[in-house]
């Protein structure tokens, strides 16, 4: 009974539990964030702070607990010394009206800054933690900042607008009148949906912008949790990720490959990651991979690769299976669309005289050959396929085994069939045969487990095969002689198996 008497959540706590398109931030994931500083940063009274994204105010407030701790002793009036950090060392932008009242709440104790109730009396209702409503940019149909799609959001002043002030100005520092930042934090929006199908399928991404944003600013550090996608690039990110990659300046990345992991509860596919990017830092970066507690830790150069290979287990494993080979699936795979059919094409129900099958989500139906506008050569040829999206959802995988299929039922079929953008086209092959034992390679927990490798998305695309090597298919595959030709130790062959469901 006393337990529940004593019973006292924090409430930005309980928040942080609801899942959200904009996720909200625990304290505890907030000061784990704020441990990768150095230390003494609280204990000056110089220091600025800036969240440029904030919601719940959770970060300006464990900040400021620090400052008040760290500053007792430099201006011992504890009044004195709150009006000082409020007023002159934790800066805010919110996302949306409420969140600005929120985090005032959150920080100030008081929605009003100027009211009876703040914590610091400030002359305007804002504080320190400003909200403007800004407007897109509309450039043919996009904004010019966010691209956000002119039909989607372009709409009355009654709705969100998604304008996010702190990325749509071509100068962020006329925000706060050039003044400079020792520390930006924030978890910024993730994406912005642009009206295309799916949830979150084709969306766009923004967090790349807050970032980038930041940097312009130049502070000493910056420190934001963002959806771990972005190790393999994808819609928007590619640029973003070769300069995340080449840029020795982070000196910390901390991963987690499953989002529940780090937000309770809350599902992003292909995971979330937080980093400490240092201003006056050049070096290697110590990275971190964190599954249910389970904390693996390597000190990497992270453009090894174009693409960041999450797990250090896998590093070793594409390590071999680079020195055994020299050609690639990724240059094998085709592009999407492979027979220029979208994936909501249909045919007809009923078939009709020298009629192609087309497979599609919605199961047979029946196209004439002048309909397929690519690769119409492939059409005489047995061709091996799968689903394009991965039945994992990217790294939500929230299965009881924990384990994965990372792609759906390999399937075959024969002449005169084809595609829809559905379906990703691995190989063709002159017989059927030859493509039975394409599809046993493909079945195998080690080529599956390779693909993963290079998978941080709901999609599957032909650069995610980067690292699974071509192979002779005049005989069937199974994983004990792949195991072998490349020199998998048993710990290794333990882990793939530990991660990977068999495949009937």
């Amino acid at each position: 009974m006393n337990n529940r008497l004593n019973y006292n959540p924090d409430v930005l706590s309980c928040l942080a539990n609801l899942s959200n398109d904009e996720v909200l931030t625990p304290p505890q994931l907030a000061n784990q964030m704020l441990d990768m500083l150095p230390q003494e940063l609280f204990r000056s009274k110089e220091t600025k702070f800036l969240d440029p994204c904030t919601k719940s105010g959770v970060f300006l407030r464990e900040i400021a607990k620090r400052l008040i701790n760290g500053l007792s002793e430099e201006i011992p009036d504890l009044q004195d010394r709150i009006d000082h950090i409020m007023h002159h060392q934790l800066y805010g932008i919110a996302i949306t009206r409420l969140t600005s009242m929120m985090s005032r709440r959150s920080l100030y104790c008081s929605k009003d800054a100027s009211g009876k109730y703040s914590l610091s009396q400030f002359d305007e209702e804002d504080g320190n933690i400003r909200y403007s409503e800004v407007k897109h940019s509309w450039q043919q149909g996009k904004c010019k900042y966010c691209s956000a799609s002119q039909e989607v959001y372009d709409r009355g002043d009654d709705m969100e607008s998604h304008a996010y002030e702190f990325i749509h100005t071509d100068n962020p520092n006329t925000l706060y009148n050039n003044m400079t930042f020792d520390v930006i934090i924030g978890n910024p929006p993730y994406q912005l949906n642009d009206g295309g199908s799916g949830k979150g399928i084709s969306a766009l991404p923004l967090y790349n912008k807050f970032v980038e944003q930041s940097q312009r600013l130049n502070p000493r550090f910056l420190i934001m949790i963002i959806p771990s996608r972005w190790f393999a690039g994808g819609r928007g990110l590619n640029d973003f990720r070769e300069r995340m990659l080449n840029d020795r300046r982070i000196s910390v990345l901390v991963d987690y490959p499953k989002s529940r992991d780090c937000f309770p509860g809350v599902d992003i596919a292909g995971g979330v990651c937080y980093f400490k990017w240092d201003r006056d830092y050049d070096g290697m970066c110590d990275y971190r991979s964190i599954v249910k507690d389970v904390v693996s830790e390597r000190r990497r150069n992270l453009n090894e690769f174009n693409i960041f290979i999450r797990d250090n287990i896998g590093l070793d494993i594409v390590h071999k299976v680079l020195s055994k080979s020299t050609l690639f699936y990724s240059s094998l795979v085709y592009s999407s669309t492979p027979f220029g059919l979208r994936s909501f094409y249909r045919g007809r129900k009923e078939k009709f005289e020298k009629a192609v099958i087309l497979h599609s989500s919605d199961g047979i139906s029946y196209i004439d050959k002048s309909e397929i506008t690519r690769n119409i050569e492939l059409l005489d040829t047995y061709k091996v396929y799968i689903g394009k999206i991965n039945p994992d959802r990217g790294g939500v995988n929230n299965a009881a085994d924990g384990m994965m299929n990372v792609t759906t039922k390999v399937n075959i079929i024969g002449p005169n069939e084809i595609i829809t953008e559905t379906y990703l086209l691995l190989n063709r092959f002159e017989n059927m045969q030859d493509a039975e034992n394409c599809a046993s390679y493909f079945r195998t927990r080690f080529v599956r487990y390779l693909i993963s490798v290079a998978l941080s998305s709901m999609n599957i695309a032909k650069e995610n095969f980067k690292f699974v090597p071509q192979q002779d298919f005049g005989k069937p595959w199974t994983d004990e002689e792949l195991y072998k030709k490349y020199n998998l130790t048993d710990d290794e062959i333990a882990f793939i198996e530990s991660m990977i469901r068999p495949m009937e």
